[in-house]
């Protein structure tokens, strides 16, 4: 099959190309994310914004998976030329890659195929590709949390943080295991396309839109204890009155709670406090009302609950790196392209960009 990239049509359109990389040992329910999680995203026209392709190290042919059966993937490595982003999932086999820290000669002659620019993202294990590769000296990057120290000792230069779900270092992103993938590829699609495209993506794939990045892996009581009592209709209750001013007391009121039993429980529920919780979600409606109203920047502050539109700018300037102005700007008028203008998030080259870390949007 030939993976060669159609041109653009006659207005410019051409979806963004996502090249999933397929290597033996393939753990199938990863390597199926990225084609469940792009696939989906059409524009107003009805046409799609990504096009996914696997491809293997090899020529067209059988790729083993940890499961009793394997994949016939279409295309050879040639197509990693032709990627705008490319997805390495985990694999169970990844022999010199994992056990030395080494590529297989196959393996970066298929890597050096890859155009410089070109998007990079891993799911769990697939991050000792990146890191072998030396794509990743000097970066952070994450992977399952059994698996970050064994990652860390063997690329010393590379910063691991084990806590997180996933981390976007620009043109590099990677993230934990299973469903940190799902993460993470709705993070890209809410960073090229708004939240309004990633939501309808969640919606049809009934998955939660939003998992923050920087939410710890692993959470105490990601289940609340039937037999004790939750902070679930709190958060409810708070998510219909983020325009107003919502005390920690009031929340814990909810839920019948003194405010340290509360903040202790809420933190073994979500992962977060209660105020990094309540940020995050007002930064979520900001960047829903920026892209699908026309309301003024102090009007989506003070719908937002954040009173003030200097307020708001510092928060999403912290969580995404770009102004309110420039986030509608992004995503009131690119959203239609299907290969993007640019990430909403800082880029690390710019100089004048916060250090890369955990997206925390």
């Amino acid at each position: 099959m030939d993976p060669a990239v159609l041109p653009p049509s006659s207005d410019g359109f051409r979806p963004h190309r996502v090249v999933v990389l397929a290597l033996d040992g393939l753990l199938p329910f990863e390597a199926g994310i990225p084609h469940r999680i792009f696939g989906g995203p059409r524009d107003a026209r009805g046409r799609r914004l990504y096009e996914v392709l696997t491809c293997s190290v090899r020529p067209p042919g059988p790729v083993e998976t940890d499961a009793d059966f394997t994949l016939h993937v279409p295309h050879g490595p040639e197509a990693l030329a032709t990627a705008d982003t490319v997805v390495v999932p985990a694999s169970y086999e990844l022999g010199p890659v994992y056990e030395r820290g080494e590529l297989t000669p196959e393996l970066r002659a298929a890597l050096a195929l890859i155009r410089p620019g070109t998007r990079l993202a891993s799911i769990c294990t697939g991050v000792y590709v990146l890191a072998a590769a030396g794509r990743l000296d000097g970066r952070p990057a994450t992977t399952h949390w059994a698996d970050a120290e064994r990652l860390q000792r063997l690329f010393p230069q590379v910063r691991v943080d084990p806590d997180v779900l996933f981390i976007d270092d620009g043109d590099i992103l990677t993230s934990a295991g299973v469903a940190a993938g799902i993460d993470l590829c709705l993070h890209i699609v809410r960073r090229d396309h708004g939240t309004a495209v990633a939501n309808d993506v969640a919606r049809r794939t009934v998955v939660p839109p939003h998992r923050d990045g920087g939410q710890a892996q692993y959470i105490e009581r990601p289940v609340p204890d039937p037999q004790q009592a939750s902070t679930t209709r709190a958060r409810a209750w708070a998510l219909q009155r983020l325009h107003e001013p919502i005390q920690l007391r009031d929340m814990a009121a909810r839920e019948a709670m003194s405010v340290r039993t509360f903040t202790r429980r809420f933190r073994e529920e979500a992962g977060v406090s209660p105020g990094q919780w309540l940020t995050r979600q007002r930064v979520e409606r900001a960047r829903h009302l920026l892209e699908s109203t026309d309301r003024s920047v102090d009007q989506v502050a003070r719908d937002c609950g954040f009173g003030t539109a200097q307020s708001m700018r510092q928060h999403l300037q912290a969580a995404l790196g770009v102004t309110p102005t420039a986030y509608r700007r992004t995503f009131r008028t690119g959203g239609g392209s299907g290969t993007p203008a640019g990430p909403p998030t800082a880029s690390p080259a710019s100089p004048a960009a916060p250090a890369p870390a955990v997206v925390r949007t």
